[in-house]
């Protein structure tokens, strides 16, 4: 497994949320972060089937394009009544012509549980991949999950995405209603990040 030795990183992203949790992760290797805004990248074409092969799109487009190491994530939530859906397609559920409405995605993900016929508890998995690719190709691959289930109907307003309707296992609050550091120290994507740390940066 190949060490980060550098002290640049690109994050293959726009979003700045998910750049300051990254941000907060790294925190004690004291990298110097950039993001794809800062060098107005575009967003590449995710055509792959699973959150791996989409973050990998992203990350080798990243570090292609800036001579830079870069981090990609992918991530979306699988619900096993509804055979693992929305699952890549996640956010896809979201669009609409005026931007992404996850209240709609949501409401779709209960009317599709509902119409399913399955009985609760509905049990449902946060999926992240995050890939650290370098810019001669080279790349490593680390996936976490937080397991849970969907309520209905969703609770709180913290988070982002379908946090409303996913309660991690063994919390009687739903990711909407957590306070968001809390959240972050027990997410999929801090289950795939102490994976990296170990892997590349320990």
């Amino acid at each position: 497994m190949r060490r980060f030795t550098g002290d640049r990183l690109i994050v293959a992203t726009h979003n700045k949320g998910k750049l300051e949790e990254i941000a907060a992760l790294l925190a004690p290797f004291r990298i110097i972060l950039s993001s794809n805004s800062d060098f107005g990248l575009p967003e590449p074409e995710e055509t792959e089937t699973t959150f791996a092969g989409n973050a990998r799109i992203k990350a080798h487009a990243a570090a292609k394009a800036t001579g830079l190491p870069a981090l990609a994530d992918d991530s979306g939530l699988e619900i096993a009544a509804l055979d693992g859906a929305p699952g890549v397609y996640t956010a896809d559920w979201a669009e609409t012509d005026a931007g992404r409405d996850f209240d709609m995605a949501m409401r779709r993900a209960h009317a599709e549980l509902t119409a399913s016929g399955k009985a609760e508890p509905w049990s449902a998995r946060f999926c992240c991949a995050l890939v650290l690719a370098w810019p001669d190709g080279h790349d490593e691959v680390f996936e976490g999950h937080s397991f849970g289930r969907i309520v209905w109907p969703g609770r709180g307003a913290q988070g982002h995405g379908y946090d409303p309707i996913f309660e991690p296992e063994g919390h009687p609050v739903t990711f909407g209603e957590m306070d968001r550091w809390e959240k972050n120290q027990m997410s999929h994507r801090a289950d795939a990040f102490r994976k990296l740390v170990a892997g590349c940066f320990a």
